[in-house]
């Protein structure tokens, strides 16, 4: 009986992460992206509510199926997957009630929509490398603070008086330079200073060089990077760099899982000879 629901959750774990199934799934997500969003439409609600409430609650039901075939098949294992348990997560918030207090809470349901992130390897990727270059993100933020903090107390002390409205205090200071820093009418800002004080330019020219042009191309940099080091570590393991590694048309997570069914095979196997062997000896 315990091999029979071991081969029972093996052909379901096969089947959910089959291509088909995965390319099906990655269809229904597009699918309730757009009811969603034709949801946010007074018109098209009005007219079309409740048919795009049962395609949405449809669209549920298939992501709460899938998610039981994941559960059955890898038990507890499934929680092991960090994709796993953001999927869980995502699901899991639709089906908290959407009325009275929690209103809110109808708005993240587009989170499902982000579920494209863990079916599609190539998006899986891009977050990883991010999830990798956080150490370095997070010392060029902590750089990009010290040229704030510095750039605020200085624009303050010196234009505070003549243009409070930008440089009034650290506040208003640090918003402005945020607007400089993404060259948003930064131009505008630098003029109407530079109109009154000749020498402004001195001040707004390099911070927008070490802002703009180069702490945040630091950041991209850093990611850049981190996708390399991925490609590297992927090639030092043997696997394709760039696409899906694919076997005998499955899909790497497919061959993985298949992997998984022969070692609990061999590991049964093992261990019915040896409990044959017992008897034997005796």
């Amino acid at each position: 009986m315990r091999t029979d629901a071991w081969h029972s959750r093996a052909a379901a774990g096969r089947f959910v992460l089959s291509s088909p199934v995965q390319t099906f799934i990655i269809v229904v997500i597009l699918v309730n992206a757009v009811i969603l969003g034709l949801e946010t439409s007074p018109a098209v609600t009005e007219s079309f509510g409740g048919l795009l409430h049962v395609l949405d609650q449809i669209c549920l039901g298939i992501f709460l199926i899938e998610i039981a075939l994941k559960l059955y098949a890898e038990r507890l294992g499934f929680f092991r997957n960090a994709w796993n348990v953001f999927d869980f997560l995502v699901i899991g918030v639709a089906l908290i009630p959407g009325a009275d207090g929690f209103a809110v809470l109808r708005a993240l349901r587009v989170l499902r929509v982000l579920r494209l992130i863990s079916v599609i390897p190539s998006l899986r990727r891009v977050v990883d490398a991010l999830v990798r270059a956080v150490p370095g993100i997070v010392s060029i933020a902590a750089l990009l603070v010290i040229v704030f903090y510095v750039g605020a107390v200085m624009s303050t002390m010196l234009f505070g008086a003549r243009f409070p409205e930008y440089f009034g205090d650290m506040g208003a200071s640090l918003f402005s330079l945020f607007q400089i820093m993404t060259l948003d009418s930064w131009s505008a800002i630098a003029r109407t200073v530079s109109a009154e004080i000749p020498w402004a330019p001195a001040f707004f020219v390099p911070f927008v060089l070490i802002s703009a042009l180069t702490v945040l191309n630091l950041f991209i940099a850093v990611i850049v990077d981190a996708m390399q080091g991925l490609d590297e570590d992927r090639v030092r393991n043997g696997e394709a760099p760039v696409h899906e590694v694919t076997v005998g048309g499955h899909g790497e997570a497919a061959v993985l899982a298949e992997l998984r069914e022969l070692r609990a095979q061999v590991a049964h196997l093992t261990q019915s000879l040896e409990s044959g062997a017992r008897p034997a000896r005796e």
